[in-house]
């Protein structure tokens, strides 16, 4: 009952704001990724194209781990929960982009804005801490093996997953619910491809610096936090390793970890360039360019990454295939 009365509640709030707004308007209109008409056909494909093959990845990644026993690890089982998430994440903008480039319109409702921003926070800061735990998961099997059954634990893995959701939730929400009762005045138009809070603020005709240093603060905890704790547990991986003195385990191990940091440090740094910045120093053109990169580029890559690199899921895959 509890868990109904606050999405009530959730669902009333949204509702008044938007008929707050109505004064400033009905909705938003998306500028888009390009303002070059004669690229919408082509930039449709290569995004539907892009879109496809994240889907069919991810889909494919979380098929395997199910079906796998094998797989039915902590590691698959968090690697399934990031495959999940990346399909949302990915959903929550393309289909909405893509759509515009075929319309004259680009119209997006007051009411879409804000799923669109609640979704977008909350899948994006779902997974910048579930990409930490998976590094703390190598951390502990190749630091501390004998450990490893008690600290990654499935009651553990299911409690690392339910903090990720919540917290992020929590954010999204705080973040959502203020933007949106802010008084948007004058051009209604957002120069994003889709509804993103640095891209909402200039539409504000009130002082926002002090709400910028609340973005700040809560980047500095979702993001810079399990940045930090990516570095230093694969640090500590390599440290590891190579005091081993296995030249082929070597390889591997720079490997894995390079290709794995290569992907993370994609998603944390373009995000944190983007959530740190006041918005009086941003550029329409430069934000929407690297929003590809952590948007768009990171879910495609991810399933690739941490399945293609990896012998057991392809040999999953072998068998599955007969």
């Amino acid at each position: 009952m509890l868990l109904t009365d606050i999405l009530h509640f959730n669902i009333s709030l949204l509702s008044s704001m938007e008929t707050g707004n109505h004064s400033c308007g009905t909705g938003f209109t998306l500028v888009g990724l390009f303002q070059y008409g004669h690229m919408d056909t082509f930039l449709f494909t290569v995004i539907s194209i892009l879109f496809a093959v994240a889907l069919i990845g991810n889909i494919t990644l979380v098929l395997l781990i199910r079906l796998d026993r094998r797989l039915h690890t902590p590691m698959y089982f968090l690697l399934s929960q990031l495959s999940i998430i990346d399909m949302m994440y990915i959903s929550t903008t393309v289909p909405k982009m893509a759509a515009n480039f075929l319309s004259d319109t680009k119209a997006i409702s007051f009411l879409g804005c804000e799923i669109q921003v609640f979704m977008f926070l909350s899948l994006a800061g779902c997974e910048a801490l579930l990409l930490g735990f998976m590094s703390y998961d190598r951390y502990i099997a190749i630091c501390r093996p004998l450990h490893y059954p008690v600290l990654m634990s499935r009651k553990i893995c299911c409690s690392m997953v339910a903090g990720a959701w919540s917290s992020s939730s929590v954010n999204a929400l705080a973040h959502t619910v203020y933007v949106f009762q802010l008084p948007f005045c004058g051009s209604r138009m957002v120069n994003h491809f889709f509804c993103e809070v640095p891209s909402l603020l200039p539409l504000v005709c009130k002082d926002t610096s002090q709400y910028e240093h609340m973005i700040v603060m809560s980047v500095l905890v979702l993001v810079l936090l399990p940045f930090l704790a990516i570095l230093a547990s694969y640090a500590r991986v390599l440290v590891v390793v190579f005091q081993m003195g296995s030249g082929q385990g070597q390889s591997r191990a720079v490997s894995t970890c390079s290709s794995h940091l290569t992907v993370a440090s994609l998603f944390y740094v373009t995000g944190l360039c983007t959530y740190t910045q006041p918005h009086s120093l941003h550029s329409p053109g430069r934000d929407k360019v690297v929003a590809v990169l952590y948007s768009i580029v990171t879910p495609v890559l991810n399933p690739f990454i941490y399945s293609l690199r990896n012998k057991e899921v392809m040999g999953a895959l072998r068998r599955q295939m007969g």
